[in-house]
């Protein structure tokens, strides 16, 4: 009785101590697993895994959101305003190598760029691009990386031969449609796009002769540490959703086109109005989705990281070369055996 006596004070000072915990516990698991994505089709794995209901067959209250740049999105990730993101492996490794706590945990898309010329501007191939302005994306992305890294370099260009206009893919089909450029360097759907509402035709694509990872899905060290049930589960998901990119392009085509062509159909200048769903069913099958990362990817991605040394874009506070592998973590894909 004295001993029941002497702890009910104690208990009463629990009880509140609990009941906070619990509450705390209670809105740490209402709090939605926000994904990141930036509209364009390398990022199609995340809208779809999305629109098709795939991250909430895997139990997770996803909150999908778009950022303007690969740039703005790892900041969010980097500052734990969002848990992961689809977006290029360029970006992780300028910003792990700079202190960042960043992983890379699967793969998402493997580099397509096309390069798309104003018929009207006598460019024949990369090597005509000389003295031309061409729109690309922002310097120091993947796209501006392979573009001065493999692009031009391979046809002996260096980048000052060529005035390089770093905007995001819709301006840059603005550009060519409105002539203010020659060429452009472009994602999909904007290629295919382009080529429809304006007199350009392609000329080069590099993954057909230079295929690189070029999206990968990124988190931090301590997402992936205090949330790694969900981000697995985050990754099944869009494993499902390439799934259906891959195999059933029509199907996909369906729940992302909104994303891409606002209206239902895309004024062309050659077919006249084309289903916005058929524009975005044949810009999928140009694309080559992977959850995994294979040993391959993984050498193209260092030496992505080798151009960025390169050209400047990543610095290592020692000065020694870059590793991609101490980012990458691929502990999901073994297990689920890919």
């Amino acid at each position: 009785m004295k001993l029941n006596r002497f702890l009910r004070p104690g208990r009463r000072f629990l009880l509140p101590l609990f009941a906070a915990l619990a509450l705390a516990s209670q809105a740490q698991a209402a709090e939605p697993f926000k994904v990141g994505y930036i509209r364009v089709m390398d990022d199609a794995q995340a809208i779809a895994a999305y629109e098709g209901k795939f991250y909430e067959k895997q139990g997770l209250d996803v909150q999908l959101v778009e950022f303007k740049s690969g740039t703005d999105l790892i900041k969010a990730i980097v500052g734990g305003q969002l848990d992961t993101g689809v977006l290029g492996f360029t970006n992780a490794a300028s910003w792990s190598s700079r202190g960042a706590d960043l992983k890379v945990v699967g793969g998402a898309q493997r580099g397509f760029h096309a390069l798309v010329v104003r018929e009207d501007a006598g460019i024949k191939d990369v090597a005509g691009l000389k003295g031309h302005t061409l729109a690309s994306q922002k310097e120091g992305s993947t796209a501006d990386t392979v573009l001065r890294g493999v692009v031009l370099k391979n046809a002996g260009l260096a980048p000052e031969d060529v005035s390089i206009l770093g905007v995001s893919p819709q301006v840059a089909v603005q550009s060519l449609v409105g002539k203010r450029v020659d060429a452009a360097f472009l994602f999909e759907p904007q290629a295919s796009i382009a080529q429809l509402i304006a007199p350009v035709k392609q000329i080069y694509e590099i993954g057909e002769v230079w295929p690189f990872p070029c999206m990968v899905t990124i988190t931090s060290g301590e997402t992936l540490k205090n949330k790694k049930d969900q981000v697995w589960k985050s990754l099944d998901a869009q494993r499902e959703a390439i799934d259906l990119l891959q195999q059933k392009p029509d199907e996909a085509a369906k729940l992302i086109a909104g994303y891409f062509i606002a209206e239902p159909t895309l004024k062309t200048l050659e077919h006249g109005d084309v289903p916005r769903e058929q524009v975005i069913s044949k810009a999928i099958q140009t694309q080559t989705f992977s959850a995994a990362l294979t040993p391959q990817d993984l050498s193209r991605m260092q030496e992505v990281a080798d151009i960025m040394q390169a050209q400047g874009s990543l610095k290592t506070k020692d000065g020694k070369p870059y590793e991609v592998k101490s980012i990458v973590d691929l502990d999901w894909q073994h297990a689920r055996k890919l």
